[in-house]
Order: C-alpha cells, then structure tokens, then sequence
C-alpha cells in the first residue's frame, strides 16, 4: 500500500505469532488492492482484463463499503477515480481497522495499529489511561499540532503534507486545494478515513456535516495555519 505499518501491543506475552499472521494478511491485501502493482486485482479490474466476480471476495466487500460511504458523504468520498475502480481512499483504514480485530481474536485486548499515520485503537495503554495520537502540523513537519485521547478510538488524516494535492474532488476530478488538512475521529477506522477524506473535499462546511455525526469530530488546518475544530473536538 506504499506506506508502513506498526503494531505497539500492551498486553503481557508473546505475540510474534499474532503479529506474523496479521502481517501477511495485510500482504494478501496489498497483492489484491494495490495499484503499484500491475498483477493486483484491482489494477487489473481497472484495465477491464478481469470482473468483478473473478476478483478476490474481499474486493466486492471493500467496494460495497465504499458505495455505503458514498452515499452517507453526499457523494464526497468516492471509490471511482477518472473513470476507473479505486477504493484506496478506503483500503489503508479499512486494513487497519480489520488488522485490529485480528489482533483482538488472537486475544491482544490493549494495541494500537498504525498504518501510514491512521491509526485505531484498542483498549488503554496502561490500566486507567488513555491513549494519546498526535496530529500532525501539515506546515511544519515533525511538528505536533494537537493531540487527541482515547479508548477503542480511530484517528485518521487527509490532507497534501505527505503526498502534495492528491485527493480529487468528486465532483470536478481537479485537486483539492482549499486545505491544509482535515484529521476525523471516531470509533472505527474504515468510517473515518473515508470522512477524512470527504471532510477535505468539504473544507469549513464539513464542521456542521461532523457535528451531526454522533461519536465523530474533525479538526481543520486552512493553507494558512488557522484550525478550526468542529464541535465535539477535544479543547
């Protein structure tokens, strides 16, 4: 998928094996979705030499989930780019958040899964706190710009610091432009990398879109520093 991922587990014992397994899960994964490769499904779905129905299961999975947060985001996120299939914009946080529940199954209660900054929680770092994600300065790397706590909490973050102008507006097919970043929390990550990304596309008018999203905030980063936090952001 072009980025990295970490796994920081806090339960006590040994849980090579668990990492193992997720680990080559998420390879099955990039065989299937990535579109750096040529022999991935959905690079050959986009050059129309294979179905939908000859393609791995996991594909039409991913592809119904996007078609739901098309819908749930006005159209603002969107699994189509020029024409072609592209669910990246929800690949990354879904493979996170289902690496998660691997771990959960293989009995890793308290961990926190990183894919490329995206991040979802699991339970607490320590017995009685919480864990603690910083957001990134989009105008100053390595800067922290906020920070944000919780339990069974997912943060991602959308937005030209990594990547420059790579998200599209639906709508028009051009870059957006208009922001800096645009960082959403909530409980589950495949839901809020794709708001993420449909909160960019909004700009400002994606505050009172999140605050009617019960369990979700959103913090704003204009090209010019300024933040604006939607209103169930912390602080």
């Amino acid at each position: 998928m072009g980025t990295v991922f970490s796994f920081d587990i806090r339960d006590p014992g040994d849980w090579t094996g668990a990492v193992a397994d997720v680990v080559a899960w998420l390879h099955r994964v990039d065989r299937i979705f990535s579109t750096y490769r040529p022999d991935s499904d959905v690079s050959r779905l986009q050059r129309r030499e294979i179905r939908l129905a000859d393609a791995d299961l996991l594909v039409a999975e991913v592809l119904d989930r996007c078609a739901d947060l098309e819908i749930a985001t006005g159209g603002h996120f969107s699994a189509r780019r020029d024409g072609r299939i592209d669910p990246t914009g929800l690949v990354k946080g879904w493979a996170v958040e289902a690496a998660s529940r691997r771990l959960r199954a293989h009995g890793a209660a308290d961990h926190a899964v990183n894919g490329g900054g995206d991040v979802q929680l699991a339970g607490e770092p320590e017995p009685g706190r919480e864990w603690t994600v910083g957001v990134a300065d989009p105008h100053r790397p390595g800067r922290i710009l906020a920070t944000v706590r919780g339990r069974d909490l997912a943060v991602a973050t959308s937005g030209t610091a990594e990547r420059g102008a790579h998200v599209l507006d639906p709508f028009t097919g051009r870059p957006v432009t208009h922001l800096a970043s645009a960082t959403v929390t909530g409980p589950d990550l495949s839901t809020v990398d794709a708001y993420a990304t449909a909160a960019f596309v909004l700009g400002r008018s994606a505050l009172p879109w999140v605050d009617g999203l019960p369990g979700y905030a959103a913090l704003l980063v204009d090209l010019d520093g300024r933040q604006h936090a939607s209103a169930a952001w912390p602080g």
